[in-house]
């Protein structure tokens, strides 16, 4: 597909990074849907993400989630993703086709003081694996993928907001 069929902005960083908050306030901003992806596994699960880790396991979630993202055709939409959907290299190369991917790059101390509910918040991570490890993990996937990257530390939403609209190609 050429760039012009890229419709869809795809948000992705790590838990706490604002993919929620950041995208509904985009798709406002630039007159797009919405879709948190979050909430589609909970709905096709029946239950919260913390659930599904602690009586599936997180491998559970995962597979969830690559299905929910593989469903996804849409257009013109702001997709927040789930910190751990840059796992399913399928499901983001299908995204990757109709979309443009922005990487909410948060400081590791700040997604700590973010953070409140660790062990509530339904984080896929490998028993064992504490929050550093798996930041660096992840942030080397995040930047792979993106075509933007926008560095959010110290930022307000409203200030991460026009840096993402400011580094975005007209869509």
């Amino acid at each position: 597909m050429t760039n012009t069929a890229r419709t869809n902005i795809v948000l992705i960083g790590m838990p706490g990074a604002g993919k929620s908050t950041i995208g509904v306030l985009l798709a406002k901003t630039l007159t797009k849907d919405f879709i948190d992806t979050d909430v589609l596994i909970q709905r096709r699960a029946g239950s919260s993400l913390q659930h599904i880790i602690d009586e599936r396991g997180y491998e559970a979630l995962q597979q969830v989630e690559r299905e929910v993202l593989l469903a996804l055709h849409c257009k013109h939409t702001v997709i927040a993703t789930g910190g751990s959907a840059v796992y399913a290299r399928d499901a983001m190369q299908h995204l990757k086709q109709s979309s443009v991917f922005v990487f909410i790059d948060v400081p590791l101390q700040e997604l700590r003081e973010r953070i409140h509910n660790m062990d509530s918040r339904g984080i896929v991570q490998k028993p064992g694996q504490d929050f550093s490890a798996l930041f660096q993990e992840r942030w080397t996937l995040y930047s792979e993928l993106a075509d933007i990257t926008v560095n959010a530390g110290a930022h307000s939403q409203e200030s991460v907001l026009a840096l993402i609209v400011d580094a975005l190609p007209t869509l």
